[in-house]
């Protein structure tokens, strides 16, 4: 029993670090996938199957009070929700205007404005200091109504570069959202004492899930990335500079706390991308080039979650610092 438990808590080490770090880990094996493609052409036929293994691993870790947490808090968990819908979809929109980008792109960064908050968000925020309960919330709660709230805002905000079948999307999101989660639920309620023992090493699940779905699109994009993937770039750091500002700016609106302003920024702008990847692959294959922003936006989500950690950290150590001088200099 020692035994196991030591190499469950090495395991737990390892998932925790790649969890952490998944930024680089992503950078260092899509350089892989970009330098020796062939290696890696065979994933993007599992897309599905890797983003449906991540989400059922997101499952297994919501408990009963996560969800306590989501009726405990509806006015935040419910801002931050429409925040997400409204900021992130707007945003691709007009920059897929204004970049005047190709009808494949333009898709590609649509989808992923639609989409539900990643569970790379609930990571970012504990690293940022912020209100990880609130973010967890959030996204469950995004995750939850994204079977019809995604399709219906891809269906009107793509509309017009290229047809949408609504009820395709809806069941593409169930199949691969929905069913996949409340499987983990369920399974976490039955044997959860079981499952919490395999607590530490259930991120990597995702993770390594995450990772394929990436290398696949770079393998698969690899030519093509040469010739467009510095607009693509541009386009995602943007989109998600936005909705990392205009999240922030509306939660200060909202005169909540410092953890919770971080959190709902965080939310905001930290996409399920990898769903963005699967709904392309699976409802536009017509239009393989969709999948490229969702790949990057996988990518640059975190390092820039990471960096804006950093500055709100930067930022909470001057507070108090402030304010322990302000409380010396008063005595």
């Amino acid at each position: 029993m020692k035994q196991q438990n030591g190499v469950l808590a090495k395991i737990g080490k390892v998932s925790g670090l790649l969890s952490k770090y998944i930024a680089i880990v992503i950078l260092i094996t899509s350089a892989i996938a970009f330098m020796k493609p062939q290696q890696f052409l065979w994933i993007p036929q599992y897309t599905a199957i890797f983003l449906g293994t991540a989400m059922f691993g997101m499952g297994l870790t919501i408990k009963r009070e996560d969800f306590q947490i989501v009726f405990s808090r509806p006015k935040e968990i419910i801002s931050g929700c429409l925040l997400q819908y409204t900021i992130m979809p707007v945003a691709a929109y007009f920059l897929a205007y204004v970049m005047d980008l190709n009808t494949d792109l333009a898709l590609g960064v649509i989808l992923v404005g639609c989409c539900p908050g990643g569970t790379a968000s609930n990571v970012i925020a504990y690293i940022a200091k912020g209100d990880v309960p609130l973010s967890v919330g959030m996204t469950i709660t995004s995750t939850l109504v994204a079977p019809l709230v995604t399709p219906f805002l891809v269906y009107i905000l793509a509309g017009a570069w290229v047809e949408v079948s609504f009820m395709a999307m809806v069941m593409s999101v169930i199949k691969i959202v929905l069913l996949p989660v409340i499987a983990g639920i369920a399974l976490n309620s039955m044997f959860h004492e079981t499952i919490k023992k395999l607590g530490a090493i259930l991120p990597l699940i995702s993770v390594v899930a995450i990772v394929m779905i990436i290398d696949g699109i770079v393998a698969v994009n690899a030519a093509k990335i040469m010739s467009c993937g510095l607009i693509v770039m541009v386009a995602v750091a943007l989109h998600n500079g936005i909705g990392m500002m205009m999240g922030l700016g509306m939660a200060k609106l909202m005169r909540v706390n410092y953890a919770k302003e971080t959190s709902i920024a965080i939310e905001v702008a930290m996409q399920n991308s990898g769903l963005a990847v699967a709904l392309a692959t699976a409802n536009f294959a017509a239009n393989p080039l969709a999948t490229l922003p969702g790949a990057i936006f996988s990518v640059w989500h975190n390092v820039s979650g990471s960096m804006f950690a950093s500055y709100r950290i930067k930022n909470l150590e001057n507070d108090n610092s402030a304010a322990a001088e302000n409380v010396a200099a008063a005595k």
